[in-house]
């Protein structure tokens, strides 16, 4: 079948795909030819061209940022071939965005793996199907590449705000290991009498101990202002109802406090972020989801 057309239109679209990824013009020149000579090339059948030359475009990328930084090799099992090109359309588009944050840190699997599910709630499955290898070892990859960027560079240290978001976004997806990394060893979380009331905790001590209460929770913890401070809220109804007030001393979280009270409240202001899945289970009298 002949897919010039198709591939004339998405061209602008690839090259610029690339070039945010590769940061070379030329690269991503390159990268798009080599996309449409695969797609001449190939005898199957093609029910979405778009996601098929999207998918391409990344791994030839991908291939190309292997070629440029030397690492040592990574043993991954065989894939099992059940990755689906028309369904990995989005995929790319945030590769790109986001995978220079991490380019010099990262090794090109490390860099994918993190990004996608760390930043944009990817699942293990859809990554290992990217990178030719399996959920568990696509888990892997991020829990490396995740231990490297815990440890920043000199003057890179975490903004508090992107504390909380990393610790709520770990709570979110049973990321254990990250909200350890995330927790001071002294942490504590206690509760106001109005969010008690309500279901939270009055008092949890310990950095395991917290960690063990949030991991897998928060599914509902909407970003938020606290008087200028960076935390998030338990909302019912587009009404606060729970605050999660942060204290993060030196990029880790020293302690968390559930506030209820109406005056604190009213100092709620929502603040820009991912908003993560409503849930059925989302009420006070569990732990804050």
């Amino acid at each position: 079948m002949d897919h010039t057309g198709a591939f004339t239109a998405e061209r602008p679209r690839l090259v610029g795909l690339a070039t945010r990824m590769l940061g070379d013009r030329s690269e991503a020149e390159d990268i798009a030819q080599l996309a449409w000579l695969r797609l001449a090339g190939t005898d199957a059948a093609i029910d979405n061209v778009p996601a098929w030359l999207t998918t391409v475009t990344v791994r030839l990328c991908l291939d190309r940022l292997k070629a440029r930084i030397p690492v040592p090799a990574e043993p991954v099992d065989q894939p099992d071939g059940s990755g689906d090109p028309a369904e990995q359309a989005v995929l790319a588009d945030m590769v790109a965005a986001a995978l220079h944050v991490v380019l010099d840190r990262l090794s090109p699997s490390e860099r994918v793996a993190f990004v996608l599910h760390d930043s944009f709630g990817f699942e293990f499955p859809l990554i290992a199907s990217m990178l030719d290898t399996t959920p568990v070892a696509a888990r892997k990859l991020a829990s490396r590449a995740r231990a490297k960027v815990g440890q920043p560079a000199p003057g890179d240290r975490l903004a508090d705000w992107e504390v909380v978001d990393a610790f709520l976004a770990a709570a979110r997806t049973g990321e254990f290991e990250r909200l350890l990394e995330l927790l001071a060893p002294d942490v504590v979380v206690v509760g106001d009498t109005a969010a008690v009331a309500l279901g939270t905790p009055s008092l949890i001590e310990g950095r395991t101990e917290v960690a063990t209460f949030f991991n897998g929770a928060a599914a509902s913890a909407l970003p938020v202002f606290i008087g200028g401070r960076a935390g998030a809220a338990w909302f019912d109804r587009g009404t606060a109802r729970v605050v999660f007030d942060f204290v993060v001393e030196l990029g880790r979280v020293r302690r968390i406090e559930f506030r209820a009270d109406q005056a604190v409240l009213t100092l709620v202001q929502r603040r820009r972020g991912a908003e993560p899945r409503a849930s059925h289970r989302d009420r006070p009298d569990r732990r804050p989801e």
